[in-house]
Parts: structure tokens; sequence; C-alpha cells
């Protein structure tokens, strides 16, 4: 489970193996194949539902975080519910654990209390669990030994880079970090961005501010203020990645712009708002544009199927939601019809 609110998992010494998952306080179980069969980063992340996370308060978009992710199963049920909801902490991808869970091949337990020589103690449950194999899984540091600390400092986690990229005290941009983050998105998409950006800085193609403007925006960061709306990571490195790139996209010109979309291909500027943040959309403008990124958006749903559908399903018709569209077109009419009487 990573670095993902699993600190142990221990394996019990019986003729029928069992595995004892401890937690420190639970955390979000999101299946990798999410609503419809869709990979759960095509649905969850979008511009439109980056602008809802974050414009609303941080009480009710963690309610509603909570109240989706229990709509696959509910995580109190399972022992699985984080303990404190105030901020998001990084949540685990598996498509497995509940059906493991649920027999009995994995039993969830509280933190370890206490580690014996052939035993586990759990926190609130006197009775030994014998052991055979004991599998920390508590996530990770970085540092860098071969850096002296005047160009990157690393503290609590946490390392001193503008934007996640660049060292504040460089005489010059020689030095970049690519894919030093844990964004709530795809890190592959976010690193090819980053270089894209880093790339051109180290060229000389685009400007770092001053370093004192930089050394200020590290030390917001790392101050990691609740600001009372949207999610509130509980680590640094945790971003939401919609905003990220859209930030690092306008500084190399290549942020697609809906209002600009809108008049001359309002299907792309839909879909580009609406639909999922693949990497096509980071090639509509600027440097590095792709003539074939518009097609590739427009197409991206039934590609990403197009493996799945090994045996073609004939749907019989629906007739009751056509004759409900037919009637709700048909209200609508009449309505502007009598608007403008």
């Amino acid at each position: 489970m990573g670095n993902s609110g699993t600190d142990i998992a221990v394996e019990a010494s019986h003729v029928a193996k069992k595995i004892f998952l401890s937690t420190t306080g639970g955390a979000w179980l999101i299946n990798r194949v999410f609503d419809h069969g869709y990979p759960w980063d095509m649905v969850f992340t979008s511009r439109f539902k980056s602008i809802l996370r974050n414009s609303l308060p941080t009480s009710v978009v963690n309610w509603l975080i909570g109240k989706k992710m229990n709509s696959w199963f509910d995580h109190a049920n399972y022992g699985l519910v984080p303990e404190n909801r105030t901020f998001l902490r990084e949540p685990i991808l598996n498509d497995e654990l509940p059906g493991r869970i649920i027999t009995g091949k994995v039993l969830i337990k509280p933190r370890v209390q206490t580690v014996k020589e052939n035993s586990v103690v759990f926190k609130n449950t006197p009775e030994e669990e014998p052991i055979d194999i004991i599998v920390l899984a508590t996530g990770y540091t970085f540092a860098f030994p071969f850096l002296d600390e005047s160009i990157v400092k690393v503290e609590n986690n946490q390392a001193s880079l503008y934007k996640y990229v660049f060292p504040a005290n460089l005489e010059k941009p020689t030095l970049a970090f690519i894919g030093l983050i844990k964004p709530l998105g795809a890190l592959a998409c976010t690193s090819e961005v980053q270089a894209r950006w880093a790339t051109r800085v180290i060229k000389g193609l685009n400007k770092l501010p001053p370093p004192e403007v930089m050394r200020e925006d590290i030390n917001t960061r790392k101050a990691n203020k609740s600001t009372g709306f949207g999610i509130y990571f509980s680590q640094v490195l945790q971003t939401d990645c919609v905003i990220y790139l859209d930030e690092l996209l306008s500084f190399i010109n290549a942020k697609p712009s809906f209002l600009s979309l809108l008049p001359v291909d309002p299907l792309l500027a839909f879909k580009v708002f609406f639909g999922p943040l693949t990497s096509y959309q980071y090639r509509l403008t600027g440097p590095g544009k792709w003539d074939g990124a518009r097609n590739a958006i427009l197409t991206q749903w039934d590609r990403t199927i197009k493996p799945t559908k090994t045996r073609i399903v004939q749907e019989p018709p629906d007739t009751l939601s056509s004759l409900l569209k037919v009637l709700s077109f048909s209200t609508l009419l009449v309505t502007i019809f009598l608007i403008f009487q």
C-alpha cells in the first residue's frame, strides 16, 4: 500500500495464511476501474471539477469526496474510513482490497502497539496475534546528499524548490528537479509539463522571477495553510494537478483557453473544460503544438474502451429514455413559446 495511510501489514502464522492490515488512521480507497468502467483519473480530473473542488468550502468538498468513495462500498463497514477528514490524505488505488476483506483474507486492524518476538499487539486489543512476517509500508523519505544544502535543502520531507522544480539560490537556472511531486492525477503528464518548462528556462526562452520572489513562493507552499476552500492536502508535495499544470503551462503560453476556443470551436472548448485533463490539451497551442491534439481529445473516450470491446453487445432500444427526451424537448419549446408570446 506504500505511503497511502497504511503503516504495517502483518501476516499471521496459520496453515491458511491471513493478512493483517494495520492503518494509522484509514484512507479513502479509489478503484482504478471507476464510473462506467473508465480509469478513475479520466473521470475525476477535469477543469470543471477542479473549479468546483476549489471554490466550495473544504468541509463540503471532503463530504462530497467521502460520499463518492462510499458509493463503491461503505468504508466505515470495512474499517477504512479516515479518522481525520480535515485534509485529504493520499488515497489508496486498489480494486481488490474490498473483496479480500469481505472474504476474510485481509483483516483490518488498528495501529500496532507492541511488537514481540513471535507476535504483535494491536492498539485497544489485549490479545496477541501470532505472526510470521512484518512488512513495513510507511512510505519513504528523500534526500540529495550529493548536493550542498545551499542549493536545495530538504526539511520535514519538503524541498526548497520554486514550483517544485527550480532551486531559488542558484546564480543561473542550470538545475531542475522533475517528478518530485504528488499530483492528484497522472505523474507522467505532470513530469512532461515540468520538463517542457524547465528546458525552456535553461535555454533562456523563459525567465524565472527574482530569487526573493521564488523564496517567498516556496515558504508559502511549505507553510501549507488551509484557505478554508477546496481540497486541503496533508503534505506539501501533494497538489491539484489541474491548477498546478495550468500554472506551468501559462509560463510557456501553452495553457488552453476555454473562452478563446468557445467562439471558434465550441465542441472542443466543452471537451477541454468538462472532459478529462489528458496531455493532449497541453499540445493545442504554444510551443510544442501538435496538429493531432484536437482529434485525440474528441476521440479519447472511445479509444479508452476500445481494447475491452472484444465482444460487440447489441443494446436493446431504450424506448422510455427516448420518450422522455422527446417530452423534455417539447416542454422546452412550449416554455420558450409562452415566454415570448
